[in-house]
């Protein structure tokens, strides 16, 4: 079955091989599709920004993270994670991940000193539409290039290792910045890592999580800060839920922190809350 307006298309399931769970799990998958496109048709997509901080001092945001978020059909927000899973696959995926870089584009074009982190796929290297949305977004001001950062997840990255390295050798020369996503949840080759160049390195959030307390993730998250190291990327920790973890993390050397201790996800723009402070 193909949707005429974004494209995407559901295979039906093969009833032979359906079991109860397969085909529960089916009908949710194609639930979650058909409200994924209904918001796409309505232009029901947004952006909500995270912080990024500084961990020695994390009033000072280094960069933000625009999330994609949609908007169902009674106005309320759905977050990435309950329908990322469903269409990271299809072409429904690389549709929201083309709307992503626009609002992210439109942003950095709004307010020339943000510094703006948006999620792809590596899938999307390919998908025309995400390329002409990139090249459009640059063209329409000089600076934009250089406050863009990608970020990939490492699960992503290890699909089509070969083409993210050349995608990214093409466009960090064009001043945009490459952060991996996720590290540690996946098994990234340490070939293609030496390969890759990302310029951050996102520690996983499942190290992370309680650290001041757990002498395994302390180690293991060391071990993850000296590849971040030995290969000259900066160290952005996820979430960050409560002060001791901070503390501990900006102890042990990473360079940044990401979480809601640190700043909870807003739709509301950071620039739109300053302008709003500047009225009252």
């Amino acid at each position: 079955m193909r949707n005429r307006g974004t494209g995407w298309t559901i295979k039906p399931a093969d009833p032979a091989l359906e079991t109860p769970l397969s085909a529960a799990i089916d009908l949710r998958d194609r639930q979650t599709l058909d409200m994924v496109r209904k918001a796409v048709d309505r232009r029901d997509v947004l952006l909500a920004y995270q912080p990024v901080v500084l961990a020695d001092d994390p009033t000072r945001p280094a960069f933000y993270e625009g999330l994609i978020r949609l908007l169902d059909e009674t106005g309320r927000i759905i977050p990435a994670q309950d329908f990322m899973n469903a269409i990271e696959t299809t072409e429904l995926g690389r549709v929201i991940d083309c709307l992503s870089l626009e609002l992210g584009l439109r942003a950095l074009r709004h307010d020339p000193t943000l510094r703006l982190a948006i999620n792809m796929s590596a899938r999307s290297i390919a998908y025309p539409r995400w390329m002409q949305t990139l090249r459009k977004g640059l063209r329409a001001e000089a600076t934009i290039g250089e406050r863009l950062i990608l970020e990939i997840t490492e699960s992503s990255a290890m699909v089509m290792p070969d083409a993210v390295v050349v995608f990214m050798s093409e466009l960090q020369a064009e001043g945009i910045s490459f952060a991996l996503d996720d590290f540690g949840a996946g098994y990234t080759s340490f070939r293609y890592l030496r390969e890759f160049y990302f310029d951050i390195l996102k520690i996983d959030g499942q190290f992370i999580r309680g650290i001041a307390d757990d002498p395994d993730n302390q180690v293991l998250t060391q071990a993850l800060l000296s590849i971040a190291r030995h290969f000259d990327m900066l160290a952005v920790a996820e979430s960050v839920e409560n002060a001791r973890d901070a503390a501990w993390l900006a102890a042990a050397g990473v360079d940044c922190l990401q979480g809601y201790y640190c700043g909870a996800p807003s739709v509301a723009p950071p620039w739109k809350r300053g302008e709003e402070r500047k009225r009252a």
